[in-house]
């Protein structure tokens, strides 16, 4: 199952995709009509709180409206949405994953630099953008825009004190994100936030895919291109810190809720690691591919 956040006639819904990636269900006008009842929400984040009650409606749902006889009242065609991120404005920061990939660590600096702890920063709120926005390119406070292709958690049922072998039955599904970031401003604070948190520079999407797709999220390709050219290419089999462990380490003292997003790190090809480093600029398409997800475009602003 492939949730979506969209808009349609300037009203946010949202939306099951079908299995070919061509239309989409209008998940509360089709529980209206085909149920006859109205439960489910019109915002992500309520609908993952809901947890099982929201997923046995859209098990329902998929047993009945792709052939209801008024399905042309609720399933769009692909072109007929804008999608947006799928939890456009999250409850809190989005909890990101440092130097996760070995690679990736020594090409930002050395073998010395392969982390033996966990490092985990944020990005604010503001940062996120759905597929196929412009992120803002920020000339006037940064010169060393950088992308970064990530496969993103999101958390479905809270939990404290998650042990490893119990995480992933916390996890309502899995997104991509682009952990779009100002590298010299990183430099520049000496900590992650600031370059990690200029508004537009958490593209997210194009949807989540439920939890009951990715049998193991830890064995899964990811590829990163710029202008068509392949820069990041590796599999999430590759973590320092598999997923179970992330999480299982974030809730260690600390409540995990419904909504919560983890960004699990970047695989070695950032520009900053190049020689010379490459650096975004205006005009340059970001497309990130996470293998039984999708693909996730965005251009910078010019």
């Amino acid at each position: 199952m492939k949730f979506v956040t969209y808009r349609r006639n300037n009203q946010e819904h949202i939306g099951l995709i079908d299995e070919q990636n061509t239309s989409v269900l209008e998940l509360r006008t089709a529980e209206e009509i085909c149920l006859g009842s109205c439960i489910i929400p019109d915002r992500m984040l309520d609908c993952i709180a809901m947890g099982e009650s929201f997923l046995s409606k859209v098990r329902q749902l998929k047993e009945t409206a792709f052939s209801h006889s008024r399905k042309n009242e609720f399933l769009l065609s692909m072109e007929e949405v804008e999608l947006l991120a799928p939890i456009p404005r999250p409850a809190k920061n989005i909890f990101c994953v440092g130097k996760n990939y070995a690679a990736h660590a020594i090409e930002m600096g050395s073998k010395e630099d392969i982390p033996d702890q966990i490092i985990v920063f944020t990005k604010a709120t503001t940062t996120v953008i759905g597929p196929g926005k412009e992120v803002d390119p920020h000339l006037d406070v940064t010169g060393q825009l950088d992308y970064e292709g990530e496969l993103a958690v999101v958390i479905g049922k809270k939990g404290k004190n998650i042990r490893p072998e119990e995480a992933l039955d916390h996890v309502f599904g899995y997104t991509i994100i682009n952990d779009v970031t100002a590298r010299d401003l990183q430099e520049r604070h000496r900590q992650y936030f600031l370059g990690k948190s200029l508004d537009t520079t958490c593209p997210m999407g194009p949807w989540i895919v439920h939890a009951s797709v990715i049998e193991n999220p830890n064995k899964l390709h990811i590829e990163t291109r710029i202008n068509g050219e392949i820069r990041q290419s590796s599999y999430t089999e590759n973590f320092i810190f598999p997923v179970e462990k992330i999480i299982s380490i974030l809730s260690s003292g600390m409540t995990l809720e419904p909504g919560d997003i983890i960004a699990t790190g970047t695989p070695a090809g950032v520009g900053k690691g190049m020689n010379p480093p490459q650096f975004l600029k205006p005009g340059d398409t970001m497309e990130i591919t996470v293998e039984k997800i999708g693909k996730l475009i965005n251009r910078i602003g010019e």
